[in-house]
């Protein structure tokens, strides 16, 4: 990555402060060519642990390596000059102490040059996020839904559901005051994001719609929330200057079968063979 390409990429910062602002979009690539398309249209781009089930095949992220988000990671860094690159921590990188969290996280900025990383949890994980930010390295949080965790959820099963929906809130809340700068809010209720807007947060939110029991299925609907977010006109618009993370909501696509077929679920032109 050059100096030029770094110094127009937006930053974490940037996307703080737009929260009550001009909407965010963000999207997920995982390879060099796609990345070049998606750079113009949104101004975050993921590098998700998705990878490992859409391209890899792969039952869960469970089996997602560092090795493979760095292989991915350096791809679409060199397919980026505009947006933000956040690249996803796999499961068991992160988790067992923030000086685990910390030596994987460095590693994956030191070598796809990245901006940010995010990381699934949610109270269990704030001392950690405190720590990575501490030493100058952003987070992403995600709770909700974390995939990481679905054998302990017995599926891809909504969250927040009845009395539990307290447990997302605080979640989100606790991995804000942290110092993430932005929050996946993934398969919740829609109840969660509403209600949540009545109390103070610090972060921004991102909503992400459900995940798929299978990857086939999601092609459908794969830019339902991006495209209420980016529709300021849109009477289902989720309101993002009433959200309660005095930051920008971000909209994460879920998975897909291929990246062709992603083009095609969100009208982009598809390049020259």
């Amino acid at each position: 990555m050059s100096a030029s390409v770094a110094s127009k990429a937006l930053t974490p910062p940037a996307i703080a402060s737009r929260k009550g602002g001009e909407p965010i979009v963000c999207l997920t690539a995982y390879t060099t060519p796609f990345a070049r398309i998606v750079d113009a249209h949104c101004d975050v781009v993921l590098v998700g642990d998705s990878l490992g089930m859409v391209l890899h095949g792969l039952p869960t992220t469970i089996g997602v390596t560092l090795d493979m988000m760095i292989l991915h990671g350096q791809a679409v860094r060199r397919g980026v000059e505009k947006a933000l690159l956040v690249v996803d921590m796999p499961f068991g990188t992160y988790e067992s102490s923030p000086k685990q969290a910390f030596k994987s996280a460095a590693r994956v900025m030191a070598e796809t040059g990245c901006a940010a990383v995010k990381l699934e949890g949610g109270v269990e994980m704030a001392e950690t996020v405190r720590f990575l930010v501490a030493r100058g390295i952003p987070v992403m949080g995600h709770v909700g839904l974390t995939p990481q965790g679905v054998n302990g959820f017995g599926g891809y099963k909504v969250q927040g559901r009845g009395d539990t929906a307290h447990r997302v809130r605080e979640n989100a809340q606790a991995i804000a005051q942290a110092g993430a700068f932005s929050v996946v809010l993934e398969k919740v209720v829609e109840t969660i994001p509403a209600r949540s807007r009545t109390a103070s947060r610090s972060r921004p939110l991102a909503s992400a719609p459900p995940r798929p029991a299978t990857v086939r299925s999601s092609c459908s609907t794969t830019f339902s929330a991006s495209s209420r977010i980016s529709d300021r006109n849109s009477s289902n618009a989720m309101p993002n200057s009433a959200a309660p993370w005095r930051r920008p909501l971000l909209a994460m696509p879920p998975m897909c079968a291929s990246e062709s077929s992603l083009l095609q679920s969100i009208a982009l032109p598809t390049p020259p063979p």
